[in-house]
Parts: structure tokens; sequence; C-alpha cells
């Protein structure tokens, strides 16, 4: 009896998840290999201590992709997103790490990006091959992760989520991701029948960041689909180093190039009771939106 009523709670804890979820979301964008600075937004968000272990009680973290590439601490900052997310989990808290398109590439093989520091912290080429392979310990670990993750009223992507994957729904991506990652992989990236992983998929798709206001009524009707107010964003980098929104504060896009090779800059986003909120080393600055879809910064 007494497994029965377990059962039924983590069930029960399981479906309500999404919609009472803590009280507090953090979410960072692109790292690109910088462990300097994920640890310095981390520690002034809440979310890890001095010691770099979890700080941030019942909060909600997102990590919206792209980890690894352009800077050296693939190693060490996949193994803090791995601490991280059993840390958290003793606290009544939550990680949620997101593919971005540069796991992606680097699990099929396509290291372009990757520095030559970061495959000196392997020990040598072969020793990475191994680690990011199907059964080795981080590509294990970014095989079962997914392109998109709904947390609250919010939807987390890498790139952005076209109408013609929002129809698929949170879970439907998902799935096919995991249908299809372990062919897309092994085949180098020549696999990929329903597109996922081309240029118009979740992890690479730009569209709410760079095309014009018209570009609002298609992400509309995929926030539609999908059954959320707000989509938020890495992937497109902001170069002035800020948070920005678009669409009436529905497009959020939390890529400000934390890592040293775009600027080195320090911010996280905040959601609380649905007020977003950008978190910088000088402060924190409510995000607001004008009618013109333009980001407004009111100090707090």
């Amino acid at each position: 009896m007494a497994t029965i009523r377990l059962f039924c709670l983590v069930v029960l804890s399981t479906f309500l998840w999404q919609h009472v979820i803590a009280q507090r979301i953090v979410a960072v964008g692109d790292l690109h290999g910088d462990l300097f600075r994920t640890m310095t937004i981390l520690k002034f968000s809440g979310i890890v201590d001095d010691e770099g272990h979890w700080a941030g009680g019942d909060t909600i973290f997102v990590q919206t992709g792209d980890i690894v590439d352009r800077g050296d601490d693939t190693i060490k900052l996949y193994q803090l997103i791995q601490q991280l997310q059993e840390e958290a989990l003793l606290q009544g808290g939550r990680v949620v790490s997101i593919l971005g398109n540069h796991e992606v590439m680097n699990l099929s093989g396509d290291w372009r990006y990757v520095s030559q520091g970061d495959i000196r912290s392997f020990g040598g080429v072969e020793e990475r091959k191994k680690s990011f392979a199907p059964e080795g310990w981080i590509g294990r670990d970014l095989m079962e992760k997914n392109l998109t993750a709904k947390v609250g009223t919010s939807v987390f992507v890498h790139g952005g989520i076209h109408p013609s994957f929002a129809q698929d729904g949170i879970d439907g991506i998902n799935l096919k991701t995991r249908q299809t990652i372990l062919d897309y992989v092994e085949s180098r990236g020549r696999f990929d029948p329903h597109k996922v992983f081309g240029g118009h998929g979740p992890s690479w798709y730009r569209g709410y960041a760079l095309e014009d206001d018209s570009i609002c009524s298609v992400l509309d009707s995929a926030l539609e689909l999908l059954g959320a107010d707000r989509m938020v964003m890495g992937h497109t980098v902001q170069r002035d180093g800020m948070i920005h929104t678009r669409c009436g504060g529905k497009a959020v896009l939390i890529d400000i190039g934390i890592s040293h090779v775009y600027g080195g800059h320090f911010g996280s986003l905040e959601i609380v009771d649905d007020e977003l909120t950008a978190i910088y080393r000088d402060g924190r600055r409510r995000l607001l939106v004008d009618r013109k879809a333009k980001l407004v910064h009111q100090e707090l």
C-alpha cells in the first residue's frame, strides 16, 4: 500500500511540475567553454555558493545549450552541470539542460569550433572522441537531453521553434529527437528524416531573433500550438551583452555573449510569477516591453 501511495505521489508531482515548478526560474544562454564567467554568473544569480555547490533551493535553473566549443573548459562545465543536476534535486530544485546546435555538432563529429586547449584538456583527440561517443561520459548524457522544455508558461529552446515544429508539441519534438539522434550521430549528420537538426530546426532557427517585426505573427502561432506565453532562446548573440525581448515580450533572447570569445558578458534571466528580470553583475533590471516591443530597462 505504501508503495502504491508513493507511486501516486510521484505521478502527481510529475503532472503538476509544469504548473507549480518553484517560484523562481533562472535561465542562462550559451556558455561556450568559459567556466570562470559561468561560475561568476551562477554565484550572483543565487544558483551556487562560493564552493560551486547548489545554493538555489527550489529554483529551476535552465541552460539553453552550447556549453561546448570556442573555449577550453568543456570538461569542467559538463561536470558542473551534472553535479548541479544531482544537488538541485536534494533541495527541491531542478536543472534543465537543453541541447544546442554545438552539442549536436560535436556528437556527430563536427569539430570546426573546438579549441586546441579543449582537446588538450581531454588528453588528445582520441580521448575526446571517446568522451563524445554515444557511450562516452559526455555523449551518453547528451544523447538523453531534449531539444526543448516547457517550464511554467515559458518554452526554452536553443534556437527557436517554428510553427512547422511547434505543431508536434513539446513532447513530439523531443520524441523525434530521441528517435533520430543516434542515427544522426552515427551517420555523421546525414540521417535526419524529420529535419529536426537542420537549419530550420529548434537548435538552429534564428527567425525570431533576426527577422523583421512580421515574424511576431509566426511566433504567436508557434506559442499557441505550444500552449505557452513566451519563448526563451539562446543561439543568437546580443552584441551589447544585454538580454533583449521582442514581440511584446514573447521572444526573450538570452545569448549575451558569456564566453570571452564573444566579449565575456555576465548575466542571467530570472522569471518569477511571469515577471522577467535581467540579473547583471552590477545589479538587477526588470524587463519591461513597450507597445513597439522594444526593451526597456528599469532599475530595481
